[in-house]
Parts: C-alpha cells; structure tokens; sequence
C-alpha cells in the first residue's frame, strides 16, 4: 500500500514506514536513544531524500521519547532538573545546526556530509562502547560512578550544582556543553543524541545507571520539539505525512521498549545499543564507497 509524500515528492509503502516507526520506537524505549542514528538511514533506503528524512525524523524522535519518559517517570527514573539544563544547551547547539544544515543544502553537499557524519561519529561511539561493554561483562564487580576516572575528573569543574535525583554533584558546564552538541546533532542528522548522551552521562556526567535513560529522553524531547519548529520554519523539510505515519507507530513501539528496559541487565542493554550503532555505521559506510547501479539521474 503505497502512499505519496508531498514534500519528499515520491511514494513510499505505508507497511514498511509503520514497521520502521514501530521498531525504531522500541529502541527509543529501550535503550534511552531517539533512534535518529536508525531511522535516517532506514528511510533513505526506502528512497526517503536525506535532507527530508532528517528534518521529519525529530518529529519521530519527539513523539517516541514523550511516550517512553512517561513509563520512566512512572517509575521515578528521570532527573528532570539535569533534562532541562541539557535541553537549554540543546536550543542553542539546534539553532547553529539548523544555519549549517541550510547552508549546506544550497551548496549542494548536504546528503554526502550527513552519511559522513553517520560513519564517523556512530563507528567511534560504538565502538567505543562496545569494547566498553565487553570489558564490563568480563569484570564481575559494578563499577560505581564515583570511581569513573573521568567523571571523577570532571567533578573538580566550577559552578558546581547537586542534582537531586541523580544523587551527584557536577558542574553544570558539562551538561550544557553536551545539550549543544545533541542540538546540533539533532538538526544536522536527525538523531536524538542518545547515542552520544548515555555514554557521556555515565562516563563524564558520573550518572547512576537507573535515571540515564529516563532523562536522557526527557532531554532528547525538548531538543526535538525546539528542532523541528527550526526546521519547519528555516528550511520547510519537514513532510507531514511522513511525519505522522512514523509518530503513529513510534509512540506504541517506545511504550513497549520502555517496559524492556526495566527488567533487563543495565550492561546487556548498552552492549546490545553498541552492536546496533556499529552495524549501522558500517551499512551506511558501505552505501558511500559501493558504486550505484545508476550513477547518473536527473533532479
């Protein structure tokens, strides 16, 4: 069952866009990420035009993390002080990514920068955690926040704050220097940043394991919202159509993945996400080096 995309200017299977929307809803759940990182290559494969598929994934992203924060909160598992300090840097990170995504754009160099960007900063953060993954599962003992190396470090940072709910004290320039950075993610690849958050809350931020996803997509919310009326306003790439056949299925699929999570080994969740960032920073490597079958078209 076909449907058109006005803005994309090309048809796509209805089926196949619930499908993506629902399973990239389940990770968004599960593993405290927007699932941007797998939704706009997924779509781009389906013959979405990157720039469209990028500016429509937040809306994704917006209405998944809405639906798996509130079974967190439920739960008492989110630290919505450190979310909005993280989102205020995250407004400022999307109003420069939004200013570079258009720029591009004109210049003609938008599609290939933004499949560059998935291969480089998805294959180092995966692996990254992966190998991180697998030293954890081979060393019986937990290790607590506090004795972090780097979070550690981190904590002799000014303007100190205590967060509460996180049961820490850190400085509140690291999580605005990361809010920025997930903003202009967010606008420049159509991702949340959870890929890019979970580990720097746990590594640099000193989280406990128990609040990480919870905020991370209270955070990832906010900085959605604040993209996509960027977006929809600077560079009118935001397809309504596609945009409400992924929040359909999204919003079902992260309440499913958000009920996952809480009964599932913290260490197997983050090595499972490692494995999935891997594998897609690999397939999207791959489509820039094999040569297409028709290296000339029309547009």
């Amino acid at each position: 069952m076909d449907i058109y995309l006005p803005l994309a200017e090309t048809s796509a299977n209805l089926i196949v866009l619930l499908l993506i929307g629902g399973g990239v809803g389940v990770l968004s759940g599960m593993f405290g990420v927007g699932g941007g990182f797998l939704l706009t290559p997924l779509l781009t494969l389906v013959g979405i035009p990157p720039g469209i598929a990028v500016a429509t994934g937040a809306n994704q992203i917006i209405a998944s993390s809405v639906s798996g924060v509130l079974v967190h909160l439920s739960r008492n598992r989110v630290d919505i002080e450190l979310a909005a300090i993280l989102a205020g840097g995250g407004l400022a990170g999307s109003g420069v990514g939004v200013i570079v995504f258009s720029a591009l754009r004109t210049a003609g160099q938008l599609d290939f920068v933004v499949q560059l960007l998935f291969v480089f900063l998805l294959g180092g953060v995966g692996l990254l955690m992966l190998i991180d993954s697998y030293r954890a599962r081979r060393n019986t003992k937990v290790t607590e926040a506090g004795k972090r190396p780097l979070a550690e470090a981190m904590r002799r940072l000014p303007f100190k704050r205590r967060f509460e709910k996180s049961d820490t004290e850190i400085s509140v320039i690291l999580p605005v220097i990361l809010g920025i950075g997930i903003g202009f993610l967010t606008a420049m690849m159509g991702v949340g940043g959870g890929f890019l958050a979970i580990p720097a809350m746990i590594y640099i931020l000193g989280l406990p394991g128990q609040v990480v996803v919870g905020t991370s997509l209270l955070q990832m919310a906010l900085t959605s919202a604040v993209t996509t009326l960027l977006q929809a306003g600077n560079t009118q790439s935001v397809d309504v159509v596609l945009a409400f056949a992924l929040i359909v299925s999204g919003v079902g699929g992260a309440q499913l993945g958000a009920r996952f999570t809480l009964k599932l080994d913290p260490n197997l969740i983050r090595l499972g996400l490692a494995v999935l960032i891997v594998a897609v920073a690999i397939t999207v490597a791959l489509r820039l080096v094999i040569p297409p079958t028709e290296p000339f078209s029309l547009g």
